[in-house]
């Protein structure tokens, strides 16, 4: 893991198209604004993890779908 110090105003790059900017600093919380080509999907990482899961029971249940026709 790459660890970086950043203040208020100053950002860091992801590879030539992504750039993360620290918009400000309210006590633990840090506002990030990110910069990217629309291509670019960004989530937070709960919502992530959640669209994860999702597609993980939606490729189990046409899994188990295929399964039955199979077997008809």
């Amino acid at each position: 893991m790459l660890v970086l110090s950043r203040k208020k105003n100053e950002s860091i790059m992801i590879g030539d198209h992504i750039e993360v900017k620290i918009l400000g600093v309210e006590g633990d919380q840090v506002k990030l604004g990110i910069v990217a080509p629309k291509s670019v999907v960004v989530h937070r990482s709960e919502v992530f993890e959640a669209i994860q899961e999702q597609n993980k029971e939606a490729l189990n249940t046409n899994v188990n779908l295929l399964e039955q026709l199979k077997k008809k």
